[in-house]
């Protein structure tokens, strides 16, 4: 699976090389970092990843790591390796979104699960991703009286009232909501509703 990466981060050179070996039967390339900082350095998003990631390192540990991570935005699904003694650690980590954890000493099995899983929703990320950032373009191609009739059409208000509203006739709004259909790429006003919920989800 060279179209994916798995990123491992540990501060101990035999845990690092022990997981690389274990991805590489899995045919899961892989990339190896002795701390977070050097993860950081060289970390850029790009294919669908996941990360291995340490808890207790020198510098920066892996709680740190994954707030950073976090507050930067970026999504990538992250496995927690913990020992046994700070598995409270590893529940701190789920609940701020670390995808899942496991404990030293690991199971092969199911850190190879766990990776293929993780880059599994990495892929769902980004796809996520790639989604939102086409529909935010097609908002930008709007003119400022179509955005408005977006909005109006989002609050489910009917042409009457959105031409009342807008100083302009019914004709009128039926030619701009067209054109917003056809700009936003939507065969329907339920495909249309769903696109702007992508954006700005309700409440």
């Amino acid at each position: 699976m060279k179209d994916a990466v798995v990123y491992i981060v540990d501060d101990i050179e035999a845990n690092r090389d022990l997981l690389v070996c274990l991805m590489q039967t899995a045919d899961l390339a892989s990339e190896s970092f002795a701390s977070a900082e050097d993860f950081l350095d060289a970390f850029e998003p790009g294919p669908p990843a996941c990360l291995l990631l340490d808890v207790r390192m020198p510098g920066m540990n892996g709680l740190e790591l994954q707030r950073h991570l976090v507050d930067q935005g970026l999504r990538i699904p992250i496995i927690i390796v913990t020992a046994h003694s700070d598995v409270h650690i590893a529940i701190q980590a789920m609940k701020a979104g670390a995808f899942d954890f496991v404990e030293k000493p690991i199971n092969n099995q199911q850190v190879l699960d766990l990776a293929l899983n993780a880059i599994d929703e990495s892929r769902r990320i980004i796809a996520e991703e790639d989604e939102v950032r086409a529909i935010t373009d097609r908002l930008s191609c709007l003119t400022p009286r179509e955005r408005e009739v977006l909005d109006m059409i989002v609050d489910g208000e009917p042409n009457k009232r959105i031409a009342h509203s807008l100083g302009i006739s019914e004709r009128t709004v039926e030619v701009h909501r067209s054109r917003v259909m056809e700009k936003m790429e939507a065969p329907s006003l339920a495909s249309l509703l769903k696109m702007t919920m992508r954006i700005d989800p309700p409440a």
